[in-house]
């Protein structure tokens, strides 16, 4: 089963977050994209842009902080982090 946590943080604080599980054969890839599309369905927030900075550090540490640079519209909390806890 595949797992990714999404939170959004303002002040260093934790404000909201949400688990999307996904049991499908998709590729892992196409896993976290459709996570990411619905936790900014449920967060009602735009889909973010992946930055070159976003993927590194997505690659690295299978975790991923969107700031106001990631989006297109503005945001009221200071970041979104995604994070992989199972696979």
């Amino acid at each position: 089963m595949f797992r990714l946590w999404g939170k959004i943080f303002k002040d260093n604080k934790l404000i909201q977050d949400t688990v999307i599980c996904d049991n499908t054969d998709d590729t892992r890839t196409h896993k976290i994209f459709h996570a990411l599309d619905a936790i900014c369905y449920e967060f009602d927030l735009s889909k973010p842009i992946w930055l070159d900075s976003t993927i590194a550090d997505f690659k690295r540490h299978d975790k991923a902080r969107f700031y106001q640079d990631n989006f297109v519209d503005s945001i009221d909390f200071d970041f979104l982090e995604i994070h992989i806890i199972e696979e």
